[in-house]
């Protein structure tokens, strides 16, 4: 387009056509019809912590795994020793699997039963060292969570291109979204087009799109609603112009046209109905 602009095949040319200082040592530039810049897109739903995910995830549930471990194997000893020493305890191993599992979980959380205290030396013993050990069990137990909360909060939540490091990112090869994710180090696929880009985003191949704000807010909010949803506030800012020939004789009248349609309300109400928001 600015191509057929230089070589006068074209008066003008309308698109999503950042306003540059190289690009204005070139053309003409109209009043800014867009502020723009750059945002994020993800998985409608996916920028959200799941508490589900977290509960289910394979560190907490080793967690929980070895904490039933702990107090299984705390209670079977505990009755080996105590079974011939007072009633509670007496019984087979496979009858007293789940007695000797509650009096050490009610060890854990009530400091045991007052009836039940342990009658024999080694009994004591034991009891002694499960009291103390079960206040580093339930300490260690809830550090972990609360770390496996932490850190999942931490890698799941897209809000800024700072967390975009280990994600999965895709944008528009030769983009100036890919020009920034190139100048801050970011990996990412690039693709031929925004249809590409799109059609990998709903496939799943990426956690995040990286584009030009108003095109990925259209979509999130026309064809991609439910698929994608924006996260973040928009950076790079930059304004879209219609790009004329220098010199250009329309550069007037088209920006007395642009100021005309702000001023009568037609250009919020045509952003409202395509962005879904008024204009910034």
């Amino acid at each position: 387009m600015l191509d057929a602009v230089e070589t006068g095949r074209a008066d003008l040319a309308v698109a999503n056509i950042s306003v540059t200082s190289a690009r204005e040592e070139v053309f003409d530039f109209s009043r800014p019809i867009f502020a723009s810049g750059l945002q994020i897109m993800v998985p409608a739903g996916g920028n959200s912590l799941s508490i589900w995910s977290i509960l289910f995830s394979t560190d907490v549930l080793l967690a929980v795994i070895g904490a039933f471990a702990l107090l299984f194997g705390g209670g079977m000893i505990m009755w080996r020793l105590e079974r011939n020493a007072q009633p509670y305890f007496e019984g087979t191993a496979k009858q007293m699997a789940f007695p000797a599992f509650w009096w050490a979980l009610n060890l854990v959380v009530n400091g045991g039963f007052e009836e039940r205290v342990p009658r024999t030396a080694l009994g004591r013993i034991l009891g002694t060292f499960l009291v103390v050990a079960s206040l580093f069990l339930v300490s260690v137990f809830v550090a972990k969570i609360t770390s496996v909360l932490t850190v999942n909060a931490i890698t799941s939540s897209i809000n800024g291109p700072d967390d975009l490091y280990r994600q999965r990112v895709a944008t528009v090869e030769g983009s100036t979204a890919a020009a920034f994710l190139d100048g801050r180090d970011i990996r990412y696929v690039g693709y031929e087009g925004l249809g590409g880009l799109l059609k990998a985003f709903e496939s799943g191949k990426a956690d995040a799109a990286v584009f030009n704000s108003p095109v990925l807010t259209y979509y999130t909010s026309t064809i991609g609603e439910g698929v994608g949803q924006m996260a973040g506030p928009v950076f790079m800012r930059e304004n879209y112009g219609f790009a004329l020939a220098s010199g250009s004789s329309l550069a007037e009248p088209v920006n007395r046209l642009l100021l005309r349609l702000r001023e009568d309300g037609t250009y919020a109400r045509l952003y409202r109905k395509w962005f879904g928001t008024n204009p910034q």
